[in-house]
C-alpha cells in the first residue's frame, strides 16, 4: 500500500507561491502475507514422492569361509559387463562344466540383455514368472494387500530351478553399465544372482567373443 504525504508547503509573505512537496512511501507488509500464503500453497499441492530405491542383499563372508555356494550349470547365465555398452554373455555346459560359446549383446529393450533373460527365466520357471504382473494387477486393484503381493512375488523369485544370473565386469565396463545391469534384474524377475569378480579365463571370453562376434540370441 502506497501513502503519499505531503510536506509543509507554506510560503513567505511577499515571496513567490512553492508548489507542495509530496513523497511517496511503499508499505510492503502486504507482500509478506501473500509470501507465505504461497508458500503454504505449494506446500500442500505439492506431492511428497518417496526416492525409488532398489535393496540389494550383499552375502557377507565369514573370516574362516573358504567354500563357494555351486549352482547347476543348466540354472546359470554368466553376464560380463565390458567397454562399448556391450555384454558378453555365456553360459556352462552341463555335461563338461565348460563355458559354452560366448556371444555379445547390449543394453536394447527390443533385441539385447532384457528378451535373453525374460526368455531363459521364463524357460525355467514358466507359470511362476508370468504370474507376478497377475499379483501386481490384483494389487493395484486392492484385491489384495502390498505385503500379500510381495510374500507371492518372493516366493516366485526364490524358486530353486530358476535362473541366477552371475554379473561380473573387467575393466573397460563403467559404474553406469553395472547399475543398467542391475536394473534389468528387476524389470526381469530375477531374484537370483550374484556380482562376482571376474576371471583370466573370462577376459578370454571378452576377447574371443570380439574377435568372432557371433550373433546374439
Amino acid at each position: 500500500m502506497a501513502e503519499m504525504e505531503t510536506g509543509g508547503g507554506g510560503h513567505k509573505k511577499g515571496g513567490k507561491k512553492r508548489g507542495k512537496k509530496m513523497s511517496t512511501r511503499v508499505d510492503f507488509t502486504p507482500m509478506v502475507d501473500l509470501g507465505f500464503l504461497l508458500i503454504t500453497f505449494f506446500m500442500l499441492t505439492t506431492s511428497m514422492n518417496k526416492p525409488k530405491t532398489m535393496e540389494i542383499n550383499m552375502p557377507v563372508k565369514e573370516p574362516n569361509e573358504i567354500d563357494q555356494t555351486k549352482v547347476k550349470a543348466s540354472q546359470a547365465v554368466t553376464l560380463l559387463l565390458t567397454g562399448n555398452n556391450k555384454i558378453v554373455y555365456y553360459f556352462v555346459n552341463a555335461v563338461t562344466g565348460d563355458p559354452e560359446t560366448p556371444l555379445i549383446t547390449d543394453y536394447d529393450n527390443t533385441n539385447g540383455v532384457r528378451p535373453m533373460l525374460l526368455q531363459e527365466n521364463r524357460k525355467r520357471n514358466p507359470v511362476g514368472v508370468d504370474s507376478i504382473p497377475i499379483y501386481k494387477d490384483m494389487f493395484q486393484k486392492n484385491k489384495i494387500k502390498e505385503d500379500e503381493m510381495k510374500q507371492h512375488i518372493a516366493a516366485i523369485k526364490a524358486y530353486k530351478d530358476g535362473l541366477i544370473v552371475v554379473i561380473k565386469a573387467d575393466k573397460n565396463a563403467t559404474y553406469k553399465n553395472l547399475v543398467d545391469i542391475l536394473d534389468e534384474m528387476l524389470i526381469c524377475n530375477i531374484g537370483r544372482y550374484a556380482i562376482v569378480d571376474i576371471t583370466d579365463k573370462e577376459n578370454e571370453l571378452i576377447t574371443m567373443a570380439n574377435a568372432t562376434k557371433p550373433a546374439s540370441k
